[in-house]
């Protein structure tokens, strides 16, 4: 979990529920340790500023480019998103998500929602997904894939390789399987790193 600002709680018990060895990360020391990063939702600006100020930025860009598995829900997915169409200034983001995001398109906190999503790689049942702020994808590379978008056509979570964005809060709702992704290909880069 990198454990900087945000809703670092709700993920860390989501996680540890699903048998996961949950490790708070703040330094380069810390992501060294770990076989996968949880970027929760927050304030991205704030996230960003965070990671200079701890020496995170530059380590988290390289562990990415190197195909460590990576969440990125809310703020997480601004923060994987190769570009921020309305970032305040001098803003910047890890990347290696092939998108184009918008940050609160869903507009204020009161008018925070919760839907349900078909998510075919995930399964017939639909997602229970809460929107609190949360960015849009506004386009999506030719390196990642859509997994779910909105009735109206919004692109609301999207997957490449082992990195996995969405715009909502599964962790609210209680929705583990994005979660269980994430840990099943953390898993498999633990297994192989051991070989």
């Amino acid at each position: 979990m990198l454990a900087l600002q945000g809703d670092v709680r709700e993920h860390a018990a989501l996680l540890s529920s699903l048998g996961a060895d949950v490790a708070l990360v703040r330094r380069p020391d810390d992501l060294a340790s770990v076989d996968g990063l949880v970027i929760p939702g927050g304030e991205s600006s704030v996230i960003d500023k965070l990671s200079r100020v701890f020496g995170m930025q530059q380590p988290i860009r390289e562990a990415i480019a190197a195909g460590m598995p990576v969440l990125g829900t809310c703020a997480g997915l601004i923060m994987l998103a190769d570009e921020i169409v309305d970032a305040i200034e001098g803003q910047e983001s890890f990347g290696g998500l092939d998108v184009v995001v918008r940050r609160n398109a869903f507009g204020r906190q009161v008018e925070s929602f919760e839907a349900r999503l078909d998510v075919p790689a995930l399964g017939a049942d639909p997602v229970s997904a809460a929107f609190i702020r949360g960015p849009v994808v506004e386009s999506v590379g030719p390196r990642a894939d859509v997994l779910a978008s909105l009735p109206d056509g919004r692109v609301v979570a999207v997957e490449q390789g082992d990195l996995l964005g969405l715009s909502f809060h599964p962790e609210i709702t209680g929705e583990t399987r994005f979660h269980e992704r994430f840990l099943a290909r953390a898993d498999a880069r633990r297994r192989a790193a051991a070989r």
